[in-house]
């Protein structure tokens, strides 16, 4: 006879209060309802070059939207055939991974043009909306999945799917924030034929390309280096490198809100939170995203950096050509650490138009160089807080965990300590150090990097998920001392009074 603890009395045994669960809140109540069964693209085909799918593909008006607006859905099919649109919010939901909120359709569909390149080789899609939709008031903040599918017109014809990512924000006071890194999908994604912030015929590291959110997400943009999952077209990065994260809040009740990058141009929905969560691979940041999230630390929220690579790239946000604000990036240079990293991409890749301020002040640690490779999660300073109730001691290793970029180089901060440590190894490359570090904010608060784009592999394995990997290194998934960490932190941060 197998025995099942309820969630209240594992978290006990862990030593972690029930009341760290917010098991009453909105996120809590969302997820008891029933989850989807079938939520996952099943069917899907690449193009030759293998960025996109033709069959069906489209985009969102806007990355994030809040109850009551309006999003519009662009959607091309080829050949022109009807489709039908579901819409999931993406949780744990018993375990599913998102729960059916609305279907739509069948829609007749057809074909919408590639977009002619444009100044800065930018690839801007101008497609007709195939359909409208007004936010209902009751779906909750969250990462939403619109599958696409295509309504075969007899019964030997295949169907085809992908997927439209979107954002629903809200502005009530939360515990956490969770920031999806699309910034970094977008300069990525090489939609429709290898077009992308590294694409340009000039210099793929300068500041010569431009990429537009008025297209679809093709492929996962790391597909040959990191996840070999084609099942990912239309979601961005968010499957493979955040969806571990979300699925493990929402299954332990965290009262967690969602934003997109474009959300922190403004310090405002930050400053209702307790924490802020940097997630997977957080590259591309505006320096009003950096000011922002500078001002939320000083007035008391605590910042946990589970990334890597992050804060690299000035991005400033441009317009559409048609005027809309904020559809368009640009590589606008470094951010601003006097180191190898920087100085390397001012010389080899510039001149750059701006200059971040210092990311390390921020995060406890710095863009390094070289920035890839793989490696193990060594623990330094067991006696920290962080590692309450892990058991670990220093030289133990958390296997994998380190990838495929990650943070090094701390500045001077006051009570800034490194708590993990270790070499990440690529071949043909020097091995580099990197840190994972944890400073004192001024207001009771903590900021915490764990230095890796791989923390949240860590956490959960929910389904539609598949391990990356990174320079013959991998992560071993869900790990008991990542999961303590983590709530460890996380614990800190709630209790904190604002």
């Amino acid at each position: 006879m197998v025995f099942h603890l309820p969630s209240w009395l594992v978290f006990a045994v862990l030593g972690q209060s029930p009341t760290d669960l917010a098991s009453n809140g909105p996120i809590a109540s969302e997820n008891a309802r029933p989850g989807a069964t079938d939520w996952q693209l099943t069917r899907v085909r690449a193009d030759r070059a293998g960025f996109r799918t033709p069959w069906i593909e489209g985009y969102a008006s806007k990355s994030s939207v809040s109850a009551g607006e309006t999003i519009e859905f662009m959607v091309s099919t080829r050949p022109a055939r009807s489709f039908r649109v579901e819409i999931f919010r993406m949780g744990y939901y018993g375990g599913r991974g998102a729960r059916l909120v609305q279907t739509l359709g069948p829609i007749e569909g057809k074909e919408q043009p590639d977009p002619k390149p444009g100044a800065g080789n930018i690839h801007e899609c101008h497609w007709e909306p195939s359909l409208r939709l007004t936010i209902p008031p009751d779906w909750l903040s969250g990462v939403y999945l619109g599958r696409l599918t295509t309504v075969p017109n007899r019964d030997d014809e295949p169907y085809w799917q992908s997927y439209i990512l979107f954002i629903v924000r809200d502005n009530r006071p939360a515990d956490i924030l969770f920031q999806c890194s699309d910034n970094t999908w977008q300069a990525y994604n090489r939609w429709p034929d290898n077009y992308s912030l590294y694409t340009h015929p000039r210099d793929g590291q300068g500041p010569w390309a431009h990429v537009s959110f008025d297209r679809p997400y093709g492929r996962e943009a790391q597909h040959q280096a990191v996840v070999n999952d084609p099942l990912t077209f239309g979601s961005g990065e968010f499957l493979p490198l955040e969806f571990p994260l979300a699925y493990w809040l929402e299954q332990h009740g965290y009262d967690v809100a969602y934003c997109s990058n474009h959300d922190m141009i403004s310090p405002d929905r930050g400053l209702k939170c307790k924490a802020f969560v940097s997630v997977g691979h957080d590259e591309y940041w505006d320096i009003r995203q950096y000011r922002s999230v500078e001002r939320m630390r000083d007035e008391g929220v605590s910042l946990l950096f589970l990334s890597g690579n992050t804060i690299c790239w000035v991005t400033p946000f441009g317009p559409s050509s048609d005027g809309r604000p904020d559809r368009t990036i640009f590589r606008g240079g470094p951010y601003g650490a006097e180191n190898d990293y920087a100085r390397r991409r001012q010389t080899e890749h510039g001149p750059f138009p701006e200059r971040g301020p210092d990311e390390g002040l921020l995060m406890g640690a710095r863009n390094i160089e070289p920035v890839n490779g793989g490696g193990d999660w060594i623990i330094r300073r067991p006696d920290h807080w962080i590692f309450e109730g892990t058991g670990v001691k220093s030289g133990d290793a958390i296997p994998g965990l380190v990838g495929w970029e990650y943070h090094g180089d701390p500045p001077k901060l006051d009570g800034l300590e490194v708590v993990a440590s270790g070499t990440a190894w690529v071949s043909g490359q020097t091995p580099q150090h990197w840190t994972a570090t944890c400073y004192p904010g001024p207001k009771g608060n903590f900021v915490f990097n764990a230095s890796t784009i791989f923390w949240a592999q860590g956490l959960s394995s929910p389904p539609g998920h598949t391990l990356p990997w990174s320079h013959w290194s991998r992560p071993h998934g869900p790990d008991e001392r990542v999961q303590r960490i983590t709530q460890n932190l996380l614990r800190r941060a709630i209790a904190r009074r604002p």
